[in-house]
């Protein structure tokens, strides 16, 4: 399923190549390496005397959605955080001055029994079938994901790469971006549902093939963001705690190339959700464009 790909990376290269719909797995990176450890230490600082793979066994789901969503935010606002991904994204050889970044999250998905109804919140659902690009509309878009601690099948997600070039019903058409956020800058920003912070599929669909992602602590994986993938129900006794982020290389975003759309219908574009991995910039800045998010669709970034 992987690709392996030489260190450092020649931008365009893998740029084209994830917008071909190749999936990159990247091992021996030793800022990554460094990310994972950080983070366990805050983890584990944080959930002593437990693990915290087996935090849910310690904590009722009140508690977990409080605690995971404080850690959450530590994280987000951490500068060692941001420096690590930089030095990840320099590592593969991907200049910062020309990269930009969404928000660097800490993700927690807690065993759960397949008939138990509890709560959903943004900091421990399993979040549905989608493609990235039904929401944010940017087809230059590649996600970053990484494990914090050893997973299986049955506690990752899953990529269907057979709906790479293949359209399915969706929720696009009608996702209401700037409703979204106006709810979260009321309600909080976990407070919204997991599910509803995204467009989702309408209908059934033969998927066909499903390819759990399992790397080791330490690997990362790129990917477009117009590959279909879900999150894998958790009830394997342990927590899954991963890294995950998303970028743009801004010439890619300025020039309209992309990953091909095949069933992405939102009227809206989120470019001010990336900044500048450098400086902190702001994509919108960056391009010319006055609104931050959402920003209509009718409105070229070019």
């Amino acid at each position: 399923m992987y690709s392996s790909l030489a260190v450092p990376l020649s931008p365009r290269d893998f740029h084209d190549r994830i917008y071909a719909g190749e999936i990159v797995r990247f091992g021996e990176l030793s800022p990554m390496q460094a990310l994972v450890a950080f983070t366990r230490g805050l983890l584990e600082e944080a959930f002593f005397p437990h693990r915290p793979p087996e935090i849910h066994r310690h904590l009722s789901h009140d508690r977990q959605v409080e605690e995971f969503s404080r850690l959450q935010k530590a994280f987000v606002q951490s500068q060692e955080v941001k420096r690590l991904w930089s030095d990840v994204f320099a590592t593969l050889g991907l200049d910062p001055e020309k990269l930009a970044r969404d928000r660097l999250h800490l993700r927690f998905q807690p065993h759960q029994e397949p008939a138990a109804n509890l709560p959903r919140a943004r900091s421990t659902a399993t979040i549905a079938f989608h493609r990235d690009t039904w929401g944010s509309n940017l087809y230059a878009q590649t996600n970053w994901w990484a494990p914090i601690y050893p997973i299986t099948a049955g506690r990752t997600f899953a990529i269907y790469p057979d709906l790479w070039s293949r359209a399915v019903p969706n929720t696009s058409a009608s996702f209401d971006l700037e409703a979204v956020l106006a709810r979260a800058k009321i309600a909080g920003r976990h407070a919204v549902d997991a599910d509803d912070a995204i467009p989702h599929l309408n209908g059934s669909v033969d998927v066909g093939s499903v390819e759990p992602v399992v790397i080791e602590p330490g690997e990362v994986i790129a990917f477009s963001s117009a590959h279909a993938h879900a999150g894998v129900p958790n009830s394997t006794d342990f927590t899954r705690i991963s890294l995950e982020t998303r970028t743009l290389w801004i010439e890619d975003v300025e020039a309209g190339r992309g990953a091909p759309n095949v069933d992405g219908d939102a009227p809206w574009m989120a470019p001010g959700w990336f900044r500048r991995v450098s400086d902190g910039t702001r994509l919108t800045e960056l391009l010319g464009l006055d609104a931050l998010e959402p920003y209509r669709r009718e409105n070229p970034v070019t």
